[in-house]
């Protein structure tokens, strides 16, 4: 288990037990990384990643609190981690996005207007060069779907939304955990961007490929290693 990941195990471990409470303030920051035997740094990044959950609620000059949701709710929430790490159904959906998103953006790059290759642009440049966890997974499902329109073919288009929704959470996951995946995943979309704008299907196709393969080996190695073996 990755050491953000024990952190956030620790942290869910003090609310299932009712140690804390919804409404109640975490201990201090020094006091809960010695206590949960990790590094600062390490504790922020779960805090992080919960606050984006909103099971913590982060508040400047006063603490971080358990928000207040109801108890159902907010073991229902912190399922996430169950989802990534036990169920390979992440892996499935990834499969079948490796498959038909490239053939999607092949015909993209011969069917998109030209109004909608600039619009497509113009989304990859609002993001920036440093966009939080949040924005980028925005971003990227965002940018899929303007993909997947430009495809032409409406069934391709709702299928490939589909398939979006039940992977967001691995890539929210992946963002805040692997060092690079902002890097990347806009250079990425980049490529894809370059391929489409200059009407090459086979290189906009592959450009897809590795994209999605990228997402689909990161989740393979380090959310659900079981399904490697």
């Amino acid at each position: 288990m990755a050491v953000t990941d024990t952190a956030i195990e620790g942290i869910k471990q003090m609310i299932v037990s009712g140690e804390i409470q919804p409404g109640d303030r975490l201990p201090k920051e020094a006091e809960l990384a010695v206590r949960l035997g990790l590094s600062r740094n390490s504790l922020r990044e779960a805090v992080r990643a919960l606050s984006l959950i909103h099971v913590l609620d982060v508040r400047q000059g006063d603490g971080t609190y358990v928000t207040s949701l109801s108890p159902r709710l907010l073991l229902e929430t912190m399922t996430f981690l169950v989802d990534l790490h036990r169920d390979d159904s992440v892996l499935e959906y990834l499969e079948v996005r490796r498959v038909i998103e490239p053939a999607a953006t092949a015909m993209a790059a011969l069917r998109m207007s030209d109004d909608a290759v600039s619009a497509l642009g113009r989304h990859l440049e609002r993001i920036g060069e440093e966009p939080s966890v949040d924005e980028l997974v925005s971003n990227d499902i965002e940018f899929h779907r303007l993909i997947a329109e430009g495809s032409g073919n409406a069934v391709l288009c709702s299928l490939m939304e589909s398939l979006a929704v039940p992977t967001q959470r691995a890539r929210m996951w992946r963002g805040l955990t692997q060092g690079d995946a902002t890097r990347r995943t806009l250079a990425e979309h980049h490529a894809i961007y370059d391929a489409v704008r200059g009407r090459q299907p086979d290189v906009a196709a592959a450009a897809a490929t590795v994209h999605i393969a990228g997402v689909e080996q990161w989740i393979r190695t380090a959310l659900v290693p079981s399904s490697t073996g």
